[in-house]
């Protein structure tokens, strides 16, 4: 499992334009965008290689997009468990779209994230 302080550094490095500050506690670590919304990140220490990634999104009230490898029964049926993508809300659940891997996972959700941005302008 990698470090908060490598998913720290990716974010800070690779998605300034985006990523207005980081605020790291212990196994968890908050990136404030530049829009004023937020990312969770969950790196567990007791579940091995378990992770999340939830961007909550405040301009649209309750709308939220998480990926995350928690198995959750009630997601055995998506193609890629546990791996699965909440895609806006907490029932709008599909497989994942993004790479299995903690590191290269979480680059590939900022990117979702940055277009997203990009198109809210």
């Amino acid at each position: 499992m990698p470090a908060v302080e490598d998913v720290k550094r990716i974010a800070e490095i690779e998605f300034v334009d985006i990523v207005k500050v980081t605020s790291q506690t212990d196994y968890k670590l908050r990136i404030f965008l530049i829009n004023n919304s937020f990312i969770d990140v969950y790196l567990s220490q007791r579940l091995p290689d378990k992770f999340g990634f939830h961007w909550e999104c405040k301009n649209e009230k309750g709308t939220f997009y998480r990926y995350d490898n928690f198995p959750d029964k009630n997601w055995q049926k998506i193609e890629t468990f546990p791996y699965h993508f909440h895609n806006g809300s907490q029932d709008s659940v599909e497989a994942s779209p993004f790479p299995l891997s903690p590191i290269e996972g979480f680059r590939a959700f900022m990117e979702f994230i940055r277009n997203k941005l990009k198109y809210q302008d």
